[in-house]
This record gives structure tokens, C-alpha cells and sequence, in this order.
């Protein structure tokens, strides 16, 4: 059995400028096909657009309150929102909120800088 705790595994910054706690993935642990990781977005903040060639990713909201957009359509997310996104789908998520925008996030394959290509377009819809 593996247990990781989010607490105790170091944070980076990904290629969408997100702050990242990657609690399971190849790189630490025995997982192969996926990847866990906690992502951060400060108030005020948000991602670069981007979209990944080969991953599906799925965005769980634990806290906070933001805006995401995916393929041109935008909507308002706070905790218990999940938002799946399949290879190829343009993303980007705005902190509307105060606090911390605070999400889980599962690649899969595994989140990878390679596999995310940067889009243009910064206006928030």
C-alpha cells in the first residue's frame, strides 16, 4: 500500500503557471498510467491557455471560487464541481474568489511539461 500526503511532497510551478503538489504519479510512487496532483491558483491569478495533445484530465474543486473556460464556453466553479476535459480541449481557470482556488487534478497519462502547448488569448469570458 501507498500513502502519500499532499502535506509532505513539494510543490513546483507547471508550464500553465499553476502551483502544483503532485501527491501520485510515476515519479514518486508505483503508479504508471496517471497522475494526482493539487493545484493552486491565487486570488487575482489565473493559468495560461493551454491544451494537452494526449492527456484527459478531470479538475475536482475542493475550495475556492473561480471561472474556468474550455473550448470557447466559460462558466463559474466553486468546491464540488468537477470538469472533465478530454486531449485537445483549450483550457484556462480564473481565482475569482478571496482565497485560494484549491483543485485536484487527475492526468491521464500523467501530467507531463511536454504534453501541454500553450495557446494565445488572455480575455476572460
Amino acid at each position: 500500500m501507498e500513502v502519500r500526503n499532499v502535506n509532505e511532497v513539494p510543490a513546483f510551478i507547471t508550464k500553465d503557471s499553476s502551483e502544483i503538489r503532485e501527491i501520485m504519479a510515476y515519479r514518486n510512487s508505483g503508479i504508471a498510467a496517471q497522475s494526482l496532483a493539487q493545484a493552486t491558483v491565487y486570488p487575482g491569478q489565473s493559468t495560461e491557455e493551454h491544451y494537452h495533445p494526449r492527456t484527459e484530465e478531470i479538475y475536482y474543486i475542493e475550495k475556492g471560487r473561480g471561472r474556468i473556460r474550455v473550448n470557447g464556453e466559460s462558466r463559474d466553479i466553486g468546491p464540488g464541481d468537477a470538469i472533465g476535459m478530454l486531449p485537445g480541449d483549450v483550457h484556462k481557470i480564473w481565482n475569482m474568489g478571496e482565497e485560494p482556488l484549491q483543485f485536484l487534478c487527475c492526468c491521464t497519462p500523467p501530467y507531463e511539461h511536454e504534453d501541454t502547448v500553450m495557446t494565445e488569448g488572455d480575455t476572460q469570458s
